[in-house]
């Protein structure tokens, strides 16, 4: 047995024998929102060879998938058809398939409200359910865009209700969805990846899920920490869509093409 580094504890045979199904990608993965983000993930991990399921509560969406029929630009139809055909990839309303799986992903929205803070109604009913599925040696990992500190503070107290402990019988990490709907460059695959896990043992098994599928995966110290990389990079883009909206409005008053400028 290894021993958690922040803990002292040992790490027990959970996370071991997760670990050894995920590398052998024999883990029952599972994702939660089947939207933009969703989908391209769960078509990675199914490319990878793990047995995928899909859960939304969207009947037109899950039948869609079912049949093959992409309804995300970044998933093309001739990708998805095989994938759905070959038994790797299924789709389903039924949240009760939670507990049959070893992973779950959750990448529900997160809108904002009148108030500009997240509703997290989505997040919470998600969660509700997996605590009611929740068994040992489950990986739950959130990707849902929210606020430093919701992992620790909003997620993981729903799931340890069930009794089970964090780091050693279930396991629990933030990873950031990044994503840049129709760039034909970078996509899910192939934009760096960045996890971090309530314990080292959570960090551990979120970082070898992902690096079983993606090209590029970045472990954090932290849920905070990766958490607050997703903050940093929508306000950078924030401030630079700013930036350039600003100076094209000053360059049109000053008759300077501002593409030339660019």
């Amino acid at each position: 047995m290894s021993v958690d580094a922040r803990t002292g504890a040992e790490v027990g045979a959970w996370a071991e024998q997760l670990e050894q199904r995920i590398s052998r990608r024999e883990a029952r993965v599972g994702v939660v929102g089947l939207g933009y983000v969703g989908l391209p993930l769960a078509v990675e991990f199914a490319k990878a060879g793990f047995v995928v399921t899909g859960v939304d509560i969207s009947e037109p969406k899950v039948a869609q998938v079912n049949a093959g029929a992409s309804y995300v630009l970044d998933v093309p139809r001739s990708v998805l058809l095989p994938l759905v055909e070959s038994g790797k990839l299924r789709a389903t309303v039924d949240f009760a398939v939670l507990g049959e799986l070893d992973t779950v992903n959750i990448c529900v929205p997160t809108p904002l409200r009148k108030t500009k803070d997240p509703d997290m109604s989505y997040v919470d009913a998600v969660c509700r359910q997996i605590a009611t599925y929740l068994h040992s040696g489950m990986l739950i990992i959130l990707e849902s865009t929210t606020y430093p500190g919701t992992t620790e503070e909003f997620v993981l107290p729903l799931l340890e209700r069930e009794g089970l402990r964090v780091g050693q019988e279930f396991f629990l990490c933030f990873s950031p969805e990044r994503v840049d709907p129709g760039n034909p460059h970078y996509q899910t695959g192939n934009i760096p990846k960045v996890v971090g896990g309530v314990t080292p043992a959570c960090t551990r098994l979120g970082a070898r899920l992902y690096g079983q599928a993606l090209s590029r995966v970045v472990p954090v110290s932290s849920p905070r920490v990766a958490e607050m990389v997703k903050l940093l990079e929508n306000t950078f883009r924030m401030i630079n869509i700013g930036l350039a909206n600003e100076m094209a409005l000053m360059c049109d008053r000053m008759g300077i093409d501002v593409w030339e400028v660019i």
